[in-house]
C-alpha cells in the first residue's frame, strides 16, 4: 500500500531533516521525501499544522505476561504504547514466570507477532529467577531475540554476583540494565526519606539507596568494559555520577521517567494517593529539577515510562500496601511536549533524540531514519491537541496513572509500524 504524508513538519536530526515536506511510503519503506508530491494510488493523511519524527521507543514497559494478564497483555500493552505514540517498547522480564531462558523469550516474541501493534523487544533476566543466585541462559534468550538483561524490580544485589553478569554479558556484547536499589538501605520505605515522609509518617528511602548501587554499577562498568544501562534514575546524585563517568569514558547510558521529570514529594498529601506511589519514589524539587537539565544536556540519554499497570483493587489499598508504579505509555509524549517543548526548554529535534534515537541508541536496537529504503516507524503529532487525563480515555487495561486529572498538550494522531497503521486518527487499529 502507498501513503502519502503531506505537508507535515518532518523533523529527523539523525538525517538532518528539519522542514515542512512530504513524505511518500510504499510496501513497508519510506521512498520520497520533497515537497509537492503526489501518489497515482494510494492513501493521502493531511499533516498540516503536524510534526513527523521517526517513531518513539520505550525502553521499559511492564507488559505482565504471562502470569498478571489481569492487569496487561501484550496486546493491552502495546495498542496503550500505540495509543502514546510508540512504534516499540522493550518488555521488562519481571514477569511470572520470570523470562529468564530462551524458551520464555520466544513465547514473548511469538506473542507479540500474534497480538502487538507495535514492535515488542524483549529482555531477559540478568539471574536465574531474579533471585541475584545463578546465571540466568543469556545466550539462549539472545539467540530467540533478548535485547538487553536486567533484574529489574529487584536489582542484583550482591557486586560479585553483578561482576559476573557483567563478564558475562560483556562476552556477547550485550548490555545490562541495572535496577539501582540498595534494598538493605531502602528497607521498607515507601517514598523519598526526608520532610515528607516525616510529616505524613511513611518509612522513607534515602537517595543514597539508589546512589550507592549507581555508584557501584558504574565502577563494575569500568571494571569489565560492559555497556551498561541505568534504568529511572530518581536523584540529582545519580545524575553526577553519570556524568562523572561519561567524562571518563565509561560505557554507560541512563533513563529517567516522566514522573521523576515532572513530580516531586510534594505531590503526595495526607490523601495518600496510591498513584503517586512508585520505585524509586519521587523526591525532592531539587532533584527533579536536576534530572530535566541532564535530560536536556545529554547527561541522561532517553525518557522510558516504566509503564507498571495494576488492578484496581491493589491501587485502593493502603499506601503502604499498595504496589508501587503508575502507567506512563499513553502519557509520556504530552508530558514531554506540555513541560518542556511548549515552554521552549527543548525542540523537536531534542524530542527526537531523547524518545526515539536515544532509546535505540542505548540497546543497540535498529536506527529509524527519514531517507529513501528507511524502514517506515514513524509518529506524526499534533502539537495543539489537548488531552484530558481521564480513566476512560484509557487504552490499557489500568488507569493507574500518577497524572490523572491533568490537561496535557499534544499527541499522537497517526503511528506507522512498518508502513503499516497501528494508530490512524487518534484511534487505535486493531
Amino acid at each position: 500500500m502507498a501513503l502519502l504524508l503531506k505537508g507535515g513538519r518532518i523533523v529527523d536530526p539523525e538525517a538532518g531533516i528539519d522542514r515542512v515536506a512530504d513524505m511518500v511510503v510504499r510496501d513497508g519503506l519510506i521512498v520520497e521525501i520533497g515537497e509537492d508530491l503526489a501518489i497515482p494510488k494510494g492513501q493521502t493523511i493531511e499533516c498540516a499544522e503536524k510534526v513527523v519524527v521517526p517513531g518513539l521507543v520505550d525502553l521499559h514497559t511492564h507488559l505482565r505476561e504471562p502470569g498478571r494478564e489481569d492487569k496487561e497483555t501484550v496486546a493491552s500493552g502495546t495498542r496503550a504504547a500505540a495509543h502514546g505514540g510508540f512504534t516499540a517498547v522493550c518488555a521488562m522480564p519481571n514477569t511470572a514466570p520470570v523470562c529468564d531462558t530462551g524458551s520464555a523469550v520466544r513465547f514473548l516474541v511469538e506473542r507479540a507477532e500474534e497480538t502487538g501493534s507495535v514492535r515488542v523487544h524483549p529482555l531477559g533476566a540478568l539471574t536465574a529467577g531474579q533471585k541475584g543466585e545463578a546465571l540466568a541462559e543469556m545466550g539462549d534468550m539472545l539467540a530467540e531475540g533478548a535485547v538487553a538483561f536486567s533484574d529489574d524490580g529487584r536489582g542484583v544485589q550482591d557486586a560479585g554476583m553483578m561482576r559476573r553478569c557483567m563478564d558475562y554479558a560483556k562476552a556477547f556484547g550485550a548490555v545490562v540494565v541495572s535496577h539501582c536499589e540498595d534494598e538493605s538501605l531502602a528497607g521498607s520505605g515507601v517514598v523519598n526519606e526526608g520532610v515528607v515522609s516525616t510529616r505524613l509518617g511513611l518509612a522513607g528511602q534515602p537517595a543514597a539507596a539508589e546512589e550507592t548501587m549507581v555508584a557501584r554499577d558504574i565502577a563494575l562498568a569500568e571494571l569489565t568494559g560492559c555497556r551498561l544501562h541505568l534504568a529511572h534514575l530518581s536523584t540529582a546524585g545519580s545524575a553526577e555520577l553519570v556524568r562523572a563517568a561519561k567524562a571518563r569514558g565509561v560505557a554507560v547510558t541512563a533513563e529517567v521517567t516522566p514522573h521523576h521529570l515532572f513530580l516531586d514529594e510534594d505531590a503526595i498529601t495526607p490523601a495518600y494517593e496510591t498513584g503517586l506511589k512508585m520505585n524509586p519514589p519521587l523526591r525532592t524539587a531539587a532533584d527533579r529539577e536536576a534530572l530535566v537539565e541532564a535530560l536536556l544536556d545529554g547527561t541522561i540519554d532517553c525518557v522510558a515510562t516504566d509503564h507498571a499497570p495494576h488492578a484496581p483493587h491493589e491501587k485502593e489499598l493502603e499506601f503502604e500496601l499498595a504496589p508501587f508504579g503508575t502507567t506512563g505509555l499513553e502519557t509520556a509524549l504530552s508530558l514531554m511536549i506540555t513541560h518542556l517543548v511548549e515552554p521552549g526548554r527543548m525542540d523537536w529535534a531534542d524530542l527526537v533524540r531523547v524518545m526515539a534515537d536515544g532509546p535505540r541508541s542505548a540497546f543497540g536496537l535498529p536506527e529509524v531514519r527519514f531517507e529513501p529504503g528507511a524502514v517506515a516507524d514513524i509518529t506524526v503529532i499534533d502539537p495543539e491537541a489537548r488531552v484530558e487525563v481521564r480513566r476512560e480515555w484509557f487504552v490499557s487495561k489500568s488507569s493507574n496513572s500518577a497524572f490523572l486529572g491533568a490537561t496535557l498538550l499534544g499527541k499522537a494522531t497517526d503511528v506507522l509500524v512498518g508502513g503499516r497503521f497501528a494508530l490512524k486518527n487518534g484511534k487505535v487499529v486493531d
